[in-house]
């Protein structure tokens, strides 16, 4: 490109004048303009539809991403509110369970005291039975050795001895009838 400008350069300084190097000259603002619009046009036509396809593309992705953004975060939030649902319903499930736990614990409670109510009371009654059974017992080992001390005392008192079993048993009863009675009898 120098080669065809410097004879242009040239001859303008070999008619008599003075290049001043501050002023360009007529032929390098031309070729200058020309090259220009080629540039230009070559931007145009070739980097700028890129560029605008580029930015385009950023333009939708970015769209895009703002919106699944926004979607996601609109599932997040449905989300946390089942989850939130799900946690309140699980406590209020855990606090009707403590409920029941503590009716079946305080049903359970009397259920066993009722139980040992029972069996004190069927443990007292055996007792008396079996306290019954051994007064009965000795009251007829106690008649045996009383009424065999009241015939002995009987018969030497008599003189006479009461070994009839009829006549032994009558005088017993006898004895035995008074002394409850509260009364001794004296005939």
């Amino acid at each position: 490109m120098h080669a065809l400008i410097s004879p242009l350069v040239v001859r303008a300084a070999g008619e008599g004048e003075e290049l001043n190097p501050l002023v360009p000259h007529l032929v390098e603002i031309a070729l200058s303009l020309v090259v220009f619009g080629i540039l230009f046009f070559a931007v145009k036509k070739f980097v700028v539809p890129n560029f605008e396809a580029t930015f385009a593309e950023r333009t939708t992705a970015i769209e895009g991403g703002l919106a699944a953004a926004e979607t996601k975060q609109a599932e997040a939030d449905a989300k946390l509110a089942e989850l939130e649902k799900q946690l309140a319903d699980a406590r209020h499930e855990a606090a009707r369970i403590r409920e029941e736990a503590r009716e079946q614990g305080a049903a359970i409670i009397a259920e066993m005291r009722e139980q040992a109510q029972t069996e004190a009371a069927r443990i007292v009654e055996h007792g008396k039975t079996q306290i019954e059974a051994e007064r009965q017992q000795a009251v007829t080992s106690l008649r045996a050795e009383v009424g065999a001390l009241a015939t002995g005392l009987a018969g030497r008192i008599v003189g006479e001895s009461l070994e009839d079993e009829a006549r032994q048993s009558r005088v017993v009863e006898r004895f035995l009838a008074d002394l409850e009675a509260g009364t001794p009898g004296v005939n």
